[in-house]
């Protein structure tokens, strides 16, 4: 569930959560899997928001399905740690919403992880591409325009690859 309002100029708390037991891995962290958990659940709480959520298949025939992600580890989080995903649309046009997403810890709030990643509307009759409602367009566009003067974020359209010295 978001707890900020949708139009504001800053990124949006899309969910809270505390890691669980079975997603930590032999490290005694949390599994690298288990980040896209976590991003997937901030990801489902912001299209729940604008109307395309759990529901959505079901209510209006379409999705959205993910094209591509990328994920930075950057602190350690461990069992039973509070953590919050926050959101910010850097684009969307008719079919495709890009976004950003940070993992941080809930009470610390320093980062943990970052997510960028590509959705597509799909319309799950033909399971092909297709445009967004002219309601859930608007909306999408009122928070791309909202987001549209926040700072892009150093991560978002990071190549990867070993760095070597010149």
């Amino acid at each position: 569930m978001i707890s900020t309002d949708l139009f504001a100029p800053e990124m949006l708390e899309c969910y809270r959560g505390t890691v669980p037991q079975d997603w930590i891995d032999f490290n005694g962290h949390v599994n690298v899997g288990y980040y896209v958990v976590g991003f997937d659940l901030g990801s489902v709480a912001f299209l729940d928001g604008v109307g395309m959520g759990r529901t959505y298949p079901e209510r209006r025939g379409f999705s959205t399905f993910a094209l591509e992600m990328h994920i930075t580890y950057d602190r350690e989080i461990h069992l039973n740690d509070p953590f919050v995903i926050h959101t910010q649309i850097l684009d969307c046009d008719h079919k495709r919403i890009h976004m950003y997403h940070e993992l941080r810890h809930g009470t610390e709030g320093w980062l943990s992880a970052t997510n960028e990643i590509i959705t597509m509307h799909i319309d799950m009759k033909t399971r092909r591409s297709a445009p967004f409602p002219d309601d859930i367009q608007k909306t999408l566009d009122l928070i791309r325009d909202a987001h549209r003067d926040l700072p892009v974020p150093s991560g978002v359209g990071r190549k990867i690859g070993i760095r070597r010295a010149g």
